[in-house]
């Protein structure tokens, strides 16, 4: 499995990577405040790889410029984490080389694997932990959504060969859903809402398109006559836009709605419906739906007005919402 971030690239250990593992877990800084000893050469950063950091789910961090691993992020599920979990439920760990300490990659990291752990293993409850005084990995549990949830003290460390306390924390699924905060778009992060519509498109609409079809489509995301008088609203997982509406408010039109393929079946396109809905509770509220989205408009209130067109290759079916079909 290899997972992509706007930065970085998680991907699986390899014994290739030592010499780079070593030039980060050497330092002082990052092992012991973890409960693991610095390595002392690239032959024992070579030896972890094939002994600890090749197992299931653990994966180097690298940066996607270059390829090369700066960090570590893993998830251990059931009994094979340290707090003694059912398979349900798995437990995070993560480390990053000091160079690139306050860049926000860590917490990047982990909620992907935060996103990889809910939707692609269907896992119900994700754990963490920090030792006593390491407020780095505080600071990143509470970026990432964890609550605490309680401490062990006086835990014996073999590794070190010391007594520690450890706060463990804690996020579930559904708090992990709900946690998808969302607003009305600034002028600025508009082109980023454009750009997750064409990725949207040309992954699950485009297929069923006609190349006219799909032309048109990328011409209406450059048109910035097509463009104006609408209005933005976006659901973010963290700094990331995971979905986005554009309605003519004037008109009651939605003329972009678009959730990114990561984040379907999670209920942020409702969410994100609704949220918009509220501003026009007494309004009917149009659209023209593609094939792939009928299902989801259908299930969320809206009906058919009349029969699947095409127009300049672009296929859709008309809708409207109605606070009576909330109602039912």
């Amino acid at each position: 499995m290899i997972l992509k971030t706007k930065r970085l690239i998680l991907r699986p250990w390899e014994e290739a990577d030592a010499e780079d593992l070593y030039t980060y877990a050497r330092d002082e800084r990052i092992g012991p405040v973890a409960g693991w000893p610095t390595h002392t050469s690239a032959e024992n950063s070579r030896e972890i790889i094939r002994e600890v950091l090749s197992a299931e789910e653990t994966y180097a961090v690298c940066l996607k410029e270059d390829g090369r691993a700066i960090g570590s992020v893993g998830l251990m599920i059931g009994q094979s984490g340290n707090i003694g979990l059912p398979e349900t439920e798995g437990e995070i760990g993560y480390w990053i080389g000091v160079p690139f300490w306050g860049q926000g990659l860590i917490p990047e990291a982990v909620r992907e694997i935060i996103r990889h752990a809910f939707v692609n293993l269907r896992l119900q409850t994700l754990w963490c932990g920090y030792f006593e005084g390491n407020e780095k990995s505080r600071r990143v549990q509470e970026k990432c959504g964890f609550v605490f949830h309680h401490t062990v003290r006086d835990i014996p460390w073999p590794r070190m060969g010391d007594i520690r306390t450890e706060h463990i924390s804690r996020l579930t699924r559904d708090d992990w859903r709900a946690g998808f905060p969302i607003r009305k778009l600034t002028p600025d992060e508009i082109p980023a809402a454009l750009e997750l519509a064409w990725n949207v498109f040309s992954e699950f609409e485009s297929p069923v398109y006609s190349r006219e079809g799909t032309q048109m489509f990328r011409k209406c995301l450059l048109d910035e006559s097509y463009l104006s008088g609408i209005e933005y609203y976006g659901a973010f997982d963290g700094p990331t836009l995971i979905g986005e509406i554009g309605i003519r408010t004037e008109k009651r039109h939605i003329c972009f709605f678009f959730v990114d393929g990561d984040y379907h079946r999670l209920g942020v396109g409702t969410r994100l419906f609704r949220f918009v809905r509220n501003d026009f509770p007494q309004d009917a509220i149009t659209l023209n739906s593609s094939p792939y989205g009928l299902p989801f408009y259908k299930a969320n209130g809206f009906t058919a007005t009349a029969q699947e067109q095409t127009v300049d290759g672009i296929r859709f079916t008309p809708m409207v919402f109605t606070p009576t079909a909330d109602a039912e």
